[in-house]
């Protein structure tokens, strides 16, 4: 790993988006050459070595959104830094053989003294190679509960990055544009917290210092496998409000309270009562977002009597009070909604 600059593999598989891969590529090329051609009228150069790397064979390779590139055969040489962008499968998707070149290629390097770095879902490949058995890690919120089925793993879902293994070698961004959170740590770390700076106000990067929870919906659909508990779920989506919601549900299910809480759980991952509480949470998360009634009418609205309970539980979950979720998503929705 001697090279002149610092050398960077950005693996490209089928599964990943052009945006996200070339983005990336964009970010580390401009370290040490925009920022003084821009603004300091100098003329700059890169001072990273970004590479598209491919283990699919020799030609172009078309992309999980369908564009097509051509990236570099892997040639031999273990980089500084190796970067996995995403792996766009479903969250209970199995790598092992689909992609056995890369994890074996992602284990060399480590063991050659890369850094390993992975974004959004690209954590499953990474734990896929053994390297996170014991480690904390986080991935996008949608793939958490994938990630933590591996060995030990102890997901973040509330971390935007996280920084493990042996010498901080092992590094993960969550989901969306945390990627550039990655990129420029990345940037911080090979060249200096300066060029991070120059980086981010160029690229206009602000850095997802909540986390990724606000982003954050119930992501489990309705569990056909199980009738009982999908008149339930079917019932709870339009009754969520009201009080004692787990009572009825085990009412209408006609099971003993002991059986009802086992069969919902296995059918959905989570307990009743957590179920209704994501529930009400998100539905005040549109409200925040849509209208301008207090947080303590929100609170009655979506079920909770108690506005300082709602508070607390909604920042548990959401990684932010109410006020600073509106703050931040009321003028978003708002400017959508005008175009």
């Amino acid at each position: 790993m001697s090279h002149l600059k610092p050398r960077i593999a950005l693996l490209a598989i089928p599964e990943v988006a052009a945006s996200t891969l070339y983005g990336m590529n964009d970010v580390f090329a401009s370290a040490g050459r925009d920022w003084a051609a821009l603004v300091e009228g100098k003329k700059g150069e890169s001072v990273l070595d970004p590479r598209v790397v491919s283990f699919r064979g020799p030609g172009p390779m078309t992309l999980t959104n369908g564009v097509r590139i051509v990236p570099d055969e892997d040639d031999g040489v273990v980089p500084d830094v190796v970067c996995v962008p995403e792996v766009a499968v479903a969250p209970g998707a199995v790598l092992t053989d689909s992609h056995r070149d890369e994890i074996a290629w992602l284990r060399r390097c480590y063991e050659g003294g890369a850094i390993v770095a992975t974004a959004c879902s690209g954590a499953l490949l990474l734990a896929e190679t053994g390297l996170l058995n014991g480690s904390e890690a986080t991935t996008h919120w949608a793939y958490c509960d994938a990630l933590s089925c591996y060995p030990g793993v102890q997901v973040h879902p509330n971390r935007a990055l996280v920084v493990g293994g042996e010498g901080g070698r092992l590094i993960m961004a969550g989901g969306g544009t945390s990627w550039e959170d990655l990129a420029l740590y990345l940037v911080a770390r090979l060249v200096s917290v300066d060029e991070a700076m120059h980086i981010a106000k160029l690229f206009l990067i602000d850095w997802h210092d909540v986390g990724q929870l606000p982003y954050a919906a119930l992501a489990r659909g309705s569990q056909v496998d199980d009738a009982g508990i999908a008149h339930c779920q079917n019932w709870i989506a339009e009754h969520y409000e009201r009080s004692s919601p787990v009572a009825t549900m085990i009412q209408l299910s006609g099971m003993t309270e002991r059986t009802f809480n086992r069969r919902f759980k296995l059918a959905t991952g989570m307990s009743p009562i957590d179920y209704v509480h994501t529930l009400r949470i998100e539905e005040a998360k549109q409200l925040l977002e849509s209208d301008d009634q207090p947080v303590e009418a929100i609170a009655q609205d979506v079920g909770y009597e108690d506005a300082a309970f709602f508070g607390r539980l909604f920042r548990r979950k959401v990684g932010i009070t109410p006020l600073q979720y509106r703050k931040r998503f009321r003028g978003l929705r708002r400017a959508l909604e005008a175009t």
